[in-house]
Parts: C-alpha cells; sequence; structure tokens
C-alpha cells in the first residue's frame, strides 16, 4: 500500500505544479497580446520616421545633427542589454547574455587594427544582471523598473542621457543588445547600433532621392525630428524585448504543462497497476484465511 499511496502523492503533487504552469501560460498570452499590441502600433512610426532621417541626411544640404556624426575616434563604448527581471522563460535570458558577451569580447579584446574600448555596460533587468556578474563581468547601471510594458517617459529619459553623453563625447558609440520580435515562431537575440545614429538611418533609407523644402530651416528640423527618431527606436528596442520575453514565457510554460501531462498519465498507469496488484494480494490473503479458518 506504501507504494500506491507515494505514486499518488507524486500524482498529486504534479498535478498542483500543472495548475501553476498552465495559469503561468494564460497569463503570459494576456501580457503577449498587450505588449504586441504596443510594439505593433509603434513599428510603423519607427521605421517611418527612420527613413525620414535617412533621407534628410542624404539631400546635400549643408545642416546637420551631432547625433549622424560619427566621432574622429572611437575610443568609448556603451552596452546597453535588455534582459528579463524574471526567469522561467526558456532560453530567453540566456540567448541575450550570450550576445552580449560576444560582443563584450569584441569590444574589450585589443586586435592587430584597433585598441580596446572603454566600455561601460548597463542592463535592464536582473537576470542579465545575475549571469553578466557570475562571469565576473561589471555593471555600472542596472533599470529593475522595465517589465512586460516598459513606459515611454522612462525610455525618453534613458534616451535622453544617451543623446548628451554622445554629443558631450563621453561616448563613442552605443550598441543595444535585445531579443528582435520577427514573428510569433522567431525572435531572435541581436545587437543593434543606435549611436552614431547616422548608420542606423542608411539601413533603413528608402530607395531614391526625395526632395524637401525646409521650413523654418534645416537645423530647426533636424534638431527636433533627428532626436526623436532616436528616443522611438530605442523605445521600439524595449517593446520588442518585452514581446520577446512574453513569447517565450508562454512557450516554455506551454511545454512545462504538457511535459506534467505526460507525467501524470504514466503516474496513473503506474498506480492502476500497483493498486491493482495489492489488491490482489488482499483478496489471495483473505482466501487463504478462510481456507485456513475452515481447516
Amino acid at each position: 500500500m506504501a507504494k500506491a499511496r507515494a505514486l499518488d502523492k507524486r500524482r498529486k503533487s504534479i498535478r498542483n505544479i500543472r495548475k501553476i504552469t498552465r495559469t503561468m501560460e494564460l497569463i503570459a498570452t494576456a501580457r503577449y497580446r498587450k505588449a504586441m499590441e504596443r510594439a505593433t502600433a509603434v513599428t510603423d512610426f519607427t521605421q517611418r520616421i527612420t527613413q525620414i532621417v535617412a533621407q534628410l541626411s542624404s539631400t546635400g544640404a549643408e545642416a546637420q545633427h551631432p547625433l549622424l556624426e560619427t566621432h574622429p575616434t572611437t575610443e568609448k563604448g556603451l552596452l546597453l542589454i535588455l534582459s528579463a527581471n524574471r526567469g522561467l522563460c526558456g532560453g530567453y535570458n540566456a540567448s541575450v547574455v550570450r550576445a552580449a558577451m560576444a560582443q563584450y569580447r569584441q569590444w574589450t579584446t585589443a586586435g592587430d587594427d584597433r585598441s580596446a574600448l572603454e566600455l561601460t555596460i548597463e542592463v535592464s533587468g536582473t537576470r542579465g544582471n545575475s549571469a553578466l556578474q557570475h562571469r565576473g563581468v561589471a555593471v555600472d547601471q542596472l533599470y529593475r523598473d522595465f517589465d512586460d510594458q516598459p513606459g515611454y517617459a522612462e525610455v525618453e529619459a534613458i534616451a535622453d542621457k544617451y543623446i548628451d553623453a554622445y554629443v558631450k563625447g563621453e561616448i563613442d558609440r552605443l550598441d543595444v543588445v535585445y531579443t528582435r520580435f520577427v514573428s510569433l515562431a522567431k525572435q531572435e537575440a541581436v545587437v543593434e547600433t543606435l549611436l552614431p545614429f547616422g548608420s542606423l538611418a542608411q539601413d533603413e533609407a528608402a530607395a531614391g532621392e526625395v526632395d524637401y523644402e525646409f521650413y523654418p530651416s534645416a537645423e530647426g528640423i533636424l534638431a527636433e525630428i533627428v532626436p526623436m527618431s532616436f528616443r522611438a527606436k530605442l523605445f521600439k528596442c524595449f517593446l520588442d524585448a518585452a514581446v520577446s520575453e512574453q513569447i517565450a514565457r508562454m512557450v516554455a510554460m506551454k511545454s512545462a504543462t504538457e511535459n506534467a501531462d505526460d507525467m501524470i498519465k504514466r503516474l496513473s498507469m503506474t498506480y492502476n497497476r500497483a493498486r491493482q496488484s495489492q489488491i490482489t494480494n488482499e483478496i489471495m490473503e483473505i482466501i487463504a484465511g478462510a481456507e485456513a479458518l475452515s481447516q
């Protein structure tokens, strides 16, 4: 009887775990839908405004913006890593950390034709911070407030800090490591250079030339639209990371729930066999006892 009881106790425990994973799957699904709506709403605006910046920078106008200009030397780099505050999301955090470590080694290792950069590392999410510290990488700034719904005001404050640092020459390059949302079936950890912003704008430039008339001036237009485009692009990185995190958690919890179902089925079969064997033994003992009394 002890074996059957142990199997039944284990089966009940797995059923309780299954309830938790199923609930977490439903929560992740709801959060994914909300995050996806926000990311979709921002995507078209970000792409279009970045294309406009690229077209403006390629018109040959004398006016330029500091964010579009590449510094003479690249000596100071800033690496922003977007990870999660929580686990239970499959390989989401691990893939981001791998991409970040690869970029970290590239920047901090001097080669034949370049010198190592003076690197500043900022991390959003406690999981990424813990992983980097475990690997002996010092983190200069940790952001804990970003989850499945990053606010634009918070991201704007960070973007303005980067803009000010780049204009003053405190950093020469800004790279963001995050998980880019491609589709529901594909999310990929990427390293994207956001500063100098001119290199990113060129990648988004539309084919063909566009003639613009500036009013009141090209300087005034660029001074307004370039920082706005950079803020929107950084915000899009945070939104993509939030969507990808919820998809990873949704898939991980779905897989855990299905595995729990399989374990419950196997334990139920084993329990039924053990219970049947015990009942058979009890019947045999009763029959043997009855025969002994009848003699």
